[in-house]
């Protein structure tokens, strides 16, 4: 057989000419590859269009499709309407419930939650974020989430959470749209919001999430009418190497002197972020360092 063909991202294909009633034929979609079998009839030249079943594209119409996208953000939106804005948690979905910083994250989610008075916010994962929720219920605040359908450290995709209800959570298909809810949930527009961002160590979506939330605080483009507190929990100086690098930073010039220390706050354990949040939001703190 021989043949020609021309495709297109929408799956468009001229076939010069056949010989066989019968053409298998690969495409590639989002960095798959396709193989379709069908029947052709003696030709030559003939335009056609090829359909792939509605399951083998939806998902790239979807994500294409700047309507599904706002619709999303809305529905974030909605959600942190309906449960508060407060205090968002960045961290890894990977450490485990025996890990000592796992312990240390939901002993944070705990104590800041009852401090502050507000709702616990997160990916909605395991590993970190789901010490936290579980830290937050402990202290019987409310808890929010934007869940993703699938975490770096999972092996299958999951819409649902195992155990917060299905109306304190959303699992989002656009990663845009969960940024914007995240972010949204820590803007403050009168002084009785009591909300901030809490870095746990973390790869790549961690540090991806950090520094473009530190990317608006430092242009001023978060929306938020009122200061948000950015803490850097440097657990076992997780972030020390990190740190070391920006220290570079300013040596080689690209970021001004003091620049990133003005943005954040860097903690080495959760009673300094504890103090600093009391501090900075005028609450009562009575805990002892040695009770952390």
């Amino acid at each position: 057989m021989g043949f020609s063909a021309a495709v297109s991202m929408g799956y468009h294909i001229v076939i010069e000419s056949c010989h066989r009633n019968s053409l298998k034929c690969m495409s590639v979609n989002r960095w798959k590859e396709h193989y379709l079998n069908f029947k052709v009839s003696k030709c030559s030249r003939q335009p056609g269009r090829i359909s792939l079943s509605r399951s083998e594209f939806t998902e790239f119409d979807e994500r294409t499709s700047p309507n599904e996208v706002r619709k999303e953000i809305e529905r974030c939106y909605e959600l942190i309407h309906k449960l508060g804005r407060g205090v968002v948690y960045l961290g890894s979905s990977r450490i485990g419930f025996n890990h000592p910083h796992y312990l240390q994250a939901l002993e944070l989610g705990r104590e800041i939650a009852s401090l502050l008075d507000s709702t616990t916010w997160s990916g909605a994962g395991p590993g970190l974020m789901d010490a936290v929720t579980k830290g937050a219920m402990e202290a019987g605040k409310p808890v929010g989430g934007f869940k993703i359908g699938k975490e770096a450290s999972q092996w299958t995709a999951t819409n649902i959470h195992p155990y917060l209800p299905s109306d304190s959570y959303l699992t989002c298909r656009f990663f845009s749209a969960r940024k914007h809810g995240l972010v949204d949930a820590v803007v403050r527009s009168c002084r009785c919001e009591r909300t901030a961002v809490v870095a746990l160590p973390g790869g790549i979506g961690t540090l991806d999430e950090v520094f473009e939330i530190l990317a608006l605080i430092q242009l001023e483009r978060i929306g938020s009418e009122l200061p948000v507190p950015f803490l850097l929990m440097n657990y076992d100086s997780f972030y020390s190497k990190l740190l070391e690098f920006l220290d570079d930073c300013e040596v080689l010039g690209t970021v001004s002197r003091g620049e990133v220390a003005s943005l954040w706050r860097v903690c080495a354990d959760n009673y300094e972020a504890l103090a600093y949040l009391a501090d900075f939001y005028d609450r009562p703190f009575s805990y002892a360092k040695e009770d952390m």
